[in-house]
C-alpha cells in the first residue's frame, strides 16, 4: 500500500550521453532540490536508459541528496517510462534509500515508489511514495 509523500523535487537536467545504439543506450545527469520528509534538500543523480524495441524504456540509476545541516540520503533505483511530445520522458519505478541520519531514518524503511518527469526542456519533477 502506498502512503505518504516522503519526498518531492524539482530540477533541471544536466547531461546527456549515448552509451550505445544497438540498442539505444542514454546516460543523464540531473539536479534538483525540494524536500525530504518535509526538510528541505537538494540532490543530484545518474541514470542509465534503453530504449526498448516497442519504444518504451527501462532505466536505473543512483543519486544522493542532502538537507542545508549536511544530513545525506543516497538511493538507487529502476523504472519504465516512455517517451511524451518533444522528447518529454515520464518514468514510473522504485527507489531505495540509505541514510546513517537519525532524523531521517523513516526514508530507509520502506521502498519509495516514485513518478519523474522531464520535460521537453530538461525541467524535472519527481515525486516518492513510502510503499509500506
Amino acid at each position: 500500500m502506498l502512503g505518504e509523500v516522503v519526498s518531492e523535487t524539482s530540477g533541471k537536467r544536466i547531461v546527456r550521453r549515448v552509451l550505445g545504439t544497438n540498442p539505444p543506450t542514454v546516460e543523464v545527469s540531473f539536479e534538483d532540490s525540494g524536500s525530504v520528509l518535509g526538510v528541505p534538500c537538494s540532490g543530484f543523480g545518474t541514470y542509465e536508459s534503453v530504449i526498448r524495441a516497442d519504444g518504451s524504456i527501462f532505466g536505473h540509476g543512483r543519486g544522493a541528496m542532502a538537507t542545508a545541516d549536511g544530513e545525506l540520503i543516497t538511493w538507487q533505483g529502476s523504472g519504465q517510462g516512455k517517451f511524451g511530445p518533444g522528447g518529454a520522458v515520464s518514468y514510473r519505478g522504485m527507489l531505495f534509500f540509505q541514510t546513517a541520519s537519525q532524523k531521517l531514518a523513516e526514508i530507509a524503511a520502506a521502498p519509495g515508489a516514485f513518478e519523474y518527469e522531464v520535460d521537453a526542456a530538461g525541467n524535472t519533477h519527481s515525486k516518492v511514495w513510502a510503499w509500506k
